[in-house]
């Protein structure tokens, strides 16, 4: 695999994990009730543990997002 390949691979994981959690903050923040609504079938969750997972999850997610695609991306462009 060459530089340019993985560094290729790279931003489009990137660009894809990053839209994914802009659709997750933009489906969290205008269908709240419905999420709330579906997931209260299966977990008893209060309202503000409801929404402390989920900032929770989105922030584990987005540092993620910059440990293994953004900081390896840049590590690839600063190399060369």
């Amino acid at each position: 695999m060459t530089l340019e390949i993985a560094r290729e691979v790279l931003l489009i994981c990137t660009l894809i994990n990053y839209g994914l959690l802009v659709l997750w903050f933009l489906v969290f923040s205008y269908a709240h009730d419905w999420i709330r609504g579906f997931h209260g079938r299966w977990f008893r969750l209060a309202d503000e543990q409801f929404d402390m997972v989920h900032y929770a999850g989105m922030a584990i997610y987005k540092l993620g997002i910059f440990l293994f695609n953004l900081a390896p991306l840049i590590a690839l462009y600063i190399i060369e």
